[in-house]
């Protein structure tokens, strides 16, 4: 097989140490001698790692990406080496052979032959803006749990308000549940707290809000109320910081949210995750293959073994999800039809994840090609096979017991 990368370094990450091996010509050419040396996980063993492996003139540096303790090597290194990540399901072992140190060789063995593919990790500024959706994320995710923690703690002492008001959180319902903290009881004052369209229905709220709030509820209720409160206080920082770190992508963010179904929170992580450069991506179905919202492919024999959806970039997915979601709820656009399409046939999962896959391929056009959204519109099937779409049309009316005799529009 042919070589590649005559000098070679191949490092197996831990927590406190990485067994690094270099892989260097022999004596006699077409030979090649391996070293395998530990050296600590600390930025000044990194700083020295960095050192021999300059002093060895390597050309290529291959890691896997083991839980986060690849991001110091990585960051170090990739300063004045060419650094490769790679994923540690394309890098695995020979089973039974399996220890730290000939996992290095291994990898200094694979990236000397170029087999192995880079994974991408993206420049210092869309790896702080990365830092700052996914924690943005976790917050509005973390601030969800609180709420649906007070709803259910509130059910105990028999305020059903959750029941009435669809937010917890909401003007008029915060104001109820401070109320009922600070000590008021009386539903009838309670309910009258009510804004806005909520008054109309106070006779149901003076129903919800009787019950049996003692002063242990009270002191749970404000510890609840008290964690949303610090949450909605990060997600506010947090994004105020993602606004000034997304300056230099506005433009882009702005284009994206034409999509439907795409919000700009959406289009902050659509462009925090792929860093909105498609030239990483070499066509729309690979940047779907890395986000992970197609199937695998896995045949054998000429059978088809599995065709579910391989792991991928969960935040990313996660936004599409909101964003497919939506759309799906849109009125008169292509993917909601595709949705409802797909859904008729395959089920609501498949069907979001089909949605996910196109709103993907039309962000990588317009990334790609700086390419508009062109919307083709809720009747794009209908005008892709309309014989088909009469064909269908005619047999659901005459299911319904229908006789049916149809003209052209032109000959009548």
């Amino acid at each position: 097989m042919d070589i590649v990368h005559e000098r070679a370094a191949g490092l197996d990450i831990s927590k406190r140490d990485a067994k690094v091996c270099l892989r260097l010509p022999g004596q006699r050419a077409g030979t090649y001698t391996s070293t395998v040396t530990t050296w600590g996980a600390t930025t000044g063993q990194i700083l020295a790692l960095r050192d021999f492996l300059e002093r060895g003139h390597v050309t290529t540096v291959v890691m896997e990406a083991t839980s986060d303790y690849w991001k110091p090597f990585f960051y170090l290194l990739e300063e004045t080496l060419p650094v490769m990540l790679v994923n540690a399901k394309a890098a695995r072992n020979i089973p039974g052979r399996k220890t730290d140190v000939s996992d290095a060789a291994w990898l200094a063995q694979l990236g000397a032959h170029g087999l192995l593919r880079a994974s991408f990790v993206p420049e210092q500024p869309i790896r702080e803006l990365r830092d700052l959706t996914r924690a943005r994320s976790i917050a509005t995710r973390d601030r969800t749990r609180e709420i649906q923690r007070l709803e259910k703690f509130l059910e105990g002492s028999g305020i059903k308000l959750s029941s009435v008001v669809s937010d917890l959180t909401g003007v008029s319902s915060r104001a109820m549940l401070e109320a009922l903290v600070n000590g008021e009881r009386d539903p009838e004052v309670l309910a009258g707290l009510a804004k806005g369209t909520l008054r109309s229905r106070i006779p149901e709220l003076v129903e919800a809000l009787t019950g049996r709030f003692k002063e242990h509820h009270a002191f749970m209720a404000r510890l609840h109320l008290d964690q949303i409160d610090a949450q909605s206080r990060i997600i506010d920082a947090l994004t105020g910081r993602i606004e000034e770190a997304m300056e230099p992508f506005r433009a882009a963010r702005e284009f994206l949210a034409t999509i439907p179904g795409v919000s700009l929170k959406v289009a902050d992580v659509i462009i925090a995750e792929t860093g909105a450069d498609m030239s990483r991506f070499e066509t729309p179905g690979r940047l779907a293959s890395w986000t992970g919202v197609c199937p695998g492919a896995n045949e054998s024999a000429g059978r088809i073994k599995s065709a579910h959806i391989l792991p991928g970039n969960k935040y990313l997915k996660g936004a599409l999800g909101i964003a497919a979601l939506s759309a799906s709820r849109s009125k008169n656009t292509y993917l909601a039809a595709k949705y409802w399409r797909v859904a008729a046939r395959r089920g609501p999962m498949k069907a979001t994840v089909a949605v996910e896959h196109s709103i993907l391929t039309a962000v990588w056009h317009m990334l790609a090609d700086g390419e508009c959204y062109a919307d083709p519109g809720a009747d794009h099937f209908t005008r892709l096979d309309p014989i088909k779409a009469k064909n269908n049309a005619i047999k659901k009316l005459k299911s319904l017991g229908f006789n049916v005799t149809i003209t052209a529009a032109n000959a009548a």
